[in-house]
């Protein structure tokens, strides 16, 4: 069988394998019922779900000619990296420096990633995330996340 879009192909078989690993990794919990799920429950059916979306695209991507195979492009190293680190960097300044201060890091670095860095829609969803995820995570939900630098006190 002759893959006819290398891009549906890697990304199908991409989403097949991680939606299975969270499948596998999600047994590990108590599943509980329908009525009262347990922790394993909710990643279980996403990773089944991912699992299904990927075998669909995989599926295309043997079935659906496309223009010139729709060949995989070189590898943006940058932006990759860029991503890598904001989220890294996000990682290690919450417990330190609180939401306030770490999510437009997160942000900032994140952005430098694009083509088109425009700092003022930059520190526009800054400000729009930050207040955002306070109030869903901190407000809504009632998570313990620090909000502000451990250096200022609670």
């Amino acid at each position: 069988m002759k893959i006819k879009s290398q891009k549906d192909f890697w990304s199908g078989l991409m989403f097949v394998v991680t939606g299975l690993g969270f499948a596998a990794g999600a047994t590990n919990y108590n599943f509980g019922t329908s009525a009262r799920p347990g922790p394993g429950y909710f990643p279980f059916g996403l990773g089944i779900l991912l699992a299904i979306l990927g075998a669909l695209i995989l599926f295309k991507s043997l079935t659906v000619e496309s223009e010139g195979g729709d060949r995989i492009g070189k590898i943006g190293w940058k932006p990759l990296g860029l991503i890598v680190l904001s989220v890294v960097l996000f990682g290690l300044a919450l417990p330190r420096l609180g939401m306030i201060i770490s999510l437009p890091l997160l942000i900032f670095v994140a952005s430098l990633a694009g083509d088109e860095f425009k700092l003022k829609e930059v520190l526009l969803n800054m400000v729009i995330l930050t207040v955002g995820s306070w109030a869903i995570f901190i407000k809504g939900l009632n998570l313990v996340i620090p909000l502000w630098p451990t250096f200022l006190g609670n």
